[in-house]
């Protein structure tokens, strides 16, 4: 049996794919309205909320939106099957973003690079440092949460 990868996408880059097939008239309320399924306390809520909200999409005459929505919905609601805890955490890619802003904030200052291991060494050199810095050692995830949520799913198991 092989394990199922799941994956999490960025609930802001979803918001923005959407608001790029909206009139800038309609995108406040769009906003709120995808707000909604986001904010809802389960998965299956959060899929009846986006069928309410593809419905009134369409509604409003805005069906290419309508459409991103059904289509991508499932990948931004992954991190719902997590614990409540993690919810903030996980359901945007901030910290990579914040990392990779980073890495090019000390690359630019470099500008040209005589190859790509010295580029590969200042990158490496700045992740390192990062690690061992308050923001690379600080606690991103509380890991207990996951193994209440991994022993509650695993008691119907009998071992024997």
């Amino acid at each position: 049996m092989g394990s199922i990868i799941k994956y999490q996408r960025c609930t802001v880059h979803f918001y923005r794919n959407i608001f790029s097939v909206t009139p800038k008239s309609k995108i406040k309320l769009v906003s709120k309205m995808l707000k909604a399924i986001h904010a809802s306390e389960n998965k299956s809520a959060a899929r009846e909320k986006a069928r309410q909200v593809a419905a009134e999409l369409r509604n409003m005459k805005l069906k290419e939106a309508a459409q991103k929505l059904e289509d991508d919905i499932e990948e931004t609601i992954t991190y719902m099957a997590f614990p409540y805890e993690h919810w903030n955490r996980i359901r945007t890619n901030y910290t990579i973003e914040r990392l990779n802003r980073e890495i090019r904030r000390r690359t630019k200052v470099v500008g040209t690079f005589p190859d790509g291991k010295s580029a590969l060494m200042l990158v490496c050199a700045r992740l390192r440092y990062v690690a061992s810095s308050q923001w690379g050692v600080k606690s991103y995830l509380n890991m207990k949460h996951l193994e209440n949520m991994n022993a509650i799913e695993n008691e119907d198991i009998i071992v024997g």
